[in-house]
């Protein structure tokens, strides 16, 4: 019986230790059929047209008036990193919408030859609550030809869904590129947006 009293607590210890680079828990994703049944209904459903033609107008606006795009949007614009965050938090979409939007994103950039690099989930303590980060990493396809530069096309992507005490918080894409002399330059972000919300 103490053994298990000591593993108990090894595990609470655990939890407590835990951080974004420690996560008590880590797993791939791995969805069932029924998730993968639900996401191909989705894809067809009005609430999907809405987010993506939601996404897409605010992209628009946020291109001649940054000032003025909803505020449960952000949009990330670094030399290096080009990107957006939905403050799920702030909306009325479930988690089961939002999980299907993330593996939407996933989806339509495989269709510009990436490929799954990692899909995994990570859980860990904050202070306040608990948080789930569920991430896509992408790459694009190499196609190394002696004496080229390694077309990068939008650089590698990752989306994240956060989840706060099981509740969506946030979905982030970011696409990091390489200014390096191995790489061509990469193409823009506004053709992987308009790709994406196609």
């Amino acid at each position: 019986m103490a053994k298990i009293w000591q593993y108990i607590r090894n595990l609470f210890e655990e939890a407590e230790a835990s951080s974004p680079s420690r996560p008590v828990l880590h797993t791939v994703i791995e969805r069932t059929e029924a998730e993968i049944e639900a996401y191909k209904s989705w894809t067809g459903s009005l609430i999907k047209h809405r987010l993506v033609g939601w996404l897409s107008a605010q992209y628009a606006i946020y291109r001649v008036l940054p000032q003025d795009i909803d505020e449960a949007l952000d949009f990330l614009d670094t030399p290096s990193s080009k990107g957006f965050a939905v403050h799920f938090y702030k909306t009325n979409y479930t988690r089961r919408e939002v999980t299907h939007f993330f593996d939407y994103l996933k989806e339509q950039i495989r269709g510009l030859n990436y490929k799954v690099q990692l899909s995994d989930t990570r859980t860990y303590n904050r202070p306040n609550w608990v948080e789930t980060v569920e991430r896509h990493y992408l790459k694009p396809r190499p196609g190394f030809e002696k004496g080229k530069k390694v077309n990068q096309r939008f650089g590698n992507v990752t989306i994240e869904l956060i989840l706060r005490d099981d509740q969506v918080h946030q979905l982030r894409l970011q696409a990091t590129t390489y200014h390096d002399h191995m790489y061509d330059k990469a193409q823009e972000f506004h053709d992987l947006m308009q790709a994406v919300l196609q």
